[in-house]
């Protein structure tokens, strides 16, 4: 009865609000050898509802002491509390997961795949191509407010704001040819008004049709008012490389598709070729990286999640400064997906799904890849550690005001099916196999009042 009445509300009012004591209890960590990072497992957060089979971006909210999953799983994002570090509800009306042929997640078309949140206002991107605005202030049965197509047939993936919540960008990700959409976005208003200002694109000598290329994780820099979106892989970078157009494997390198909001004010699309020095818009070429995470952090500098899985010469992290852009290579870990800069202890952590167990170039097969959480000092820009995780962790998430790090785990195969944890390691983290949201901190001792 509880499972069907959770399911009703979730279907009719696009909001779970119900859970059991024993769903919403943290369980310290029970991460088994012991970790003898830095970076220590504080406790683990079961999310009510089906195991984690399958989720995607993470966020944190500072002024609400929330941090967001996409969770396709439970087909909705799961709000957790920063201080407490308790499941608070999954926020639903998104289409969960969509199986392929294969039976296994058809990623392109499953949701909620992106998110971001200012103030009152939660946004999810969906795996039918439309971004979904909630009110995080309404009453559950009145969050949602408005569903805007961005025109494709796939996901809208990750996403970022500006810092005053007016503008934002989202990647459409899988299309033929990929494209980002910016829209006005709420900023701290008290009524909903999301609206489409136009569809960019990059110019087809850089981004092929017909191949398959994408756009990854945009990230907002204040300093230079511009949004860098990473590009996984773009044509000629170097000369004659291959990016799909010939047999074997890929041998281009990626990019950083940099946009000025100010200067686009629709409704015609946008393309934008290379870097132009100056309006300093357009692709930037990236060196030995094919990014899919970007996060700003300190002096303008953003940090790049490269990653073997877009070309598999690939085995750093790449720092670039948005003002010089000068590139800084961070040695021995790769293979991320999203990537999070963390002010209140001044690291950068890494979603590490794929990096290589053992050094080399290119990286070695997958058998030789591990999941960990990469940990950079954003001040010199080096390795500090990698703690292990689930064989599917690639999300990652950090409140700067606790210096808490959220670190969602997939259940193992045996509970959630194909696409679950091949290892121990995350029942290991988390006491169960049903995945959880890990949650870390270098300085165990110190977590904030709650």
């Amino acid at each position: 009865m509880y499972s069907k009445l959770l399911a009703y509300l979730s279907g009719v009012f696009g909001v779970t609000c119900l859970a059991t004591t024993a769903a919403m209890a943290t369980e310290p960590c029970t991460f088994n050898p012991p970790l003898t990072t830095e970076t220590q497992c504080l406790t683990a957060i079961v999310i009510p509802g089906h195991g984690l089979r399958s989720f995607d971006i993470s966020f944190v909210n500072e002024g609400r002491g929330e941090y967001y999953l996409g969770d396709r799983s439970n087909s909705g994002i799961d709000v957790i509390d920063t201080s407490s570090l308790k499941w608070k509800r999954t926020i639903g009306g998104f289409v969960g997961i969509v199986l392929n042929a294969s039976g296994g997640v058809d990623n392109n078309h499953s949701g909620p795949d992106g998110v971001a949140s200012h103030g009152r206002w939660l946004y999810g991107g969906d795996g039918n191509s439309t971004l979904r605005v909630y009110d995080l202030d309404a009453r559950p049965d009145l969050a949602f407010k408005q569903a805007i197509s961005t025109g494709g047939t796939t996901r809208v993936d990750e996403m970022a704001l500006t810092t005053d919540g007016l503008k934002l960008v989202a990647a459409n990700n899988a299309e033929d040819p990929p494209f980002a959409t910016l829209f006005n976005a709420n900023g701290d208003a008290k009524i909903s008004n999301v609206t489409k200002i136009a569809k960019i694109k990059v110019d087809p000598t850089i981004i092929p049709t017909g191949f398959g290329l994408s756009l990854e994780q945009p990230a907002w820099d204040p300093g230079t008012a511009r949004f860098y979106t990473s590009i996984p892989v773009i044509a000629n970078n170097p000369s004659g490389c291959n990016y799909g157009q010939l047999a074997g494997p890929i041998t281009c390198d990626g990019g950083v598709l940099v946009i000025n909001p100010a200067t686009v004010t629709g409704p015609a699309d946008v393309t934008l070729g290379a870097f132009n020095t100056s309006t300093r818009t357009g692709v930037i070429a990236l060196h030995s990286c094919g990014p899919n995470g970007a996060t700003v952090g300190p002096n303008e500098n953003i940090l790049f999640g490269c990653t073997p899985q877009n070309n598999p010469s690939n085995v750093i992290t790449l720092v670039m400064n948005a003002v010089t852009l000068v590139q800084t290579p961070v040695q021995n870990i790769t293979g991320s997906d999203e990537v999070w800069f963390n002010a209140g202890d001044n690291r950068y952590y890494t979603g590490s799904n794929r990096d290589c167990k053992a050094p080399g170039s290119p990286c070695p097969s997958a058998s030789q890849q591990a999941a960990v959480l990469g940990v950079i000092d954003a001040g010199t820009n080096l390795l500090i550690e990698k703690v292990p995780q689930s064989s599917g962790s690639h999300s990652v998430a950090a409140s700067s005001k606790r210096n808490l790090i959220f670190v969602p785990q997939v259940g193992t195969v045996a509970a959630v099916g194909t696409g679950g944890d091949t290892t121990t390691v995350g029942s290991g983290i988390c006491g169960t196999d049903q995945g959880c949201v890990a949650v870390f901190q270098h300085k165990k001792g110190n977590v904030a009042s709650k």
